[in-house]
């Protein structure tokens, strides 16, 4: 008789990034990193590590210096070499495109900050037509100033597009942009059709509620369960 073996499916590793700054103690930190440690879990991911750095505020390109940002890549090449994947960094803040892109390119595994985990996990908990209609939205409306980073390949090879014009970016400024005008013209149109669903959910939501009565119906929305069953 041939046997099956079921190997287990390994859960993906992640390292959590958070700024200790003059509005944000050591502990308000702690805290935060704590509540992303639990949505990462939610959300199938298993913390491995944790790096914060006292600043003023976030870098504009990386989020952290280049000191920090430089030992965050050094983790994942120790852990490479023993073996043990890191499959993302995932940082306290909403990230830029350009701080996005800038980190990608160092630490050459999936970046993921907490905004983008939250909508993960709402696409991943949607039930209902009009949830995830509206995670949809939201997660395009996420994107779409991101779009660029998407095509940073373009950028790697051409160096660059526009009329600026870098050295070997002949043949590539057209392309890359033309491409990218496409897909943000091909998110706004998905985003309008959304619109329009969510608004096709709403009026039948109203014809439903007039045949209910007066009935009154109180929901507690969040993606923790911190301070609703008080």
């Amino acid at each position: 008789m041939k046997e099956f073996v079921i190997s287990e499916v390994k859960a993906e590793t992640a390292i959590l990034v958070g700024l200790i700054t003059k509005e944000q103690d050591e502990a308000k930190t702690k805290e935060y990193l704590d509540e992303l440690e639990f949505l990462a879990d939610t959300a199938g991911a298993v913390t491995v590590k944790r790096f914060t750095q006292k600043v003023n505020g976030p870098n504009q390109t990386t989020y952290v210096g280049k000191g920090k940002l430089e030992e965050i890549k050094q983790y994942i090449l120790d852990e490479e070499d023993a073996e043990r994947e890191i499959g993302m960094v995932i940082f306290d803040d909403e990230l830029s495109a350009k701080q996005i892109r800038n980190i990608e390119n160092e630490l050459k595994v999936k970046i993921l900050d907490r905004t983008s985990l939250i909508l993960d996990i709402f696409a991943m908990r949607a039930q209902t037509a009009n949830a995830k209609t509206q995670v949809e939205l939201a997660q395009y409306r996420y994107m779409l100033p991101r779009l660029q980073r998407l095509w940073t390949h373009l950028e790697r090879q051409g160096g660059g597009s526009g009329s600026g014009g870098g050295k070997g970016s002949v043949g590539l400024r057209g392309p890359g942009e033309t491409q990218l005008e496409m897909d943000r013209r091909i998110i706004l149109q998905r985003m309008s059709l959304l619109k329009q669903r969510l608004a096709e959910i709403d009026k039948q939501k109203t014809t439903q509620r007039k045949n209910r009565g007066r009935l009154i119906r109180v929901a507690l929305v969040g993606y923790t369960n911190v301070g609703k069953s008080t």
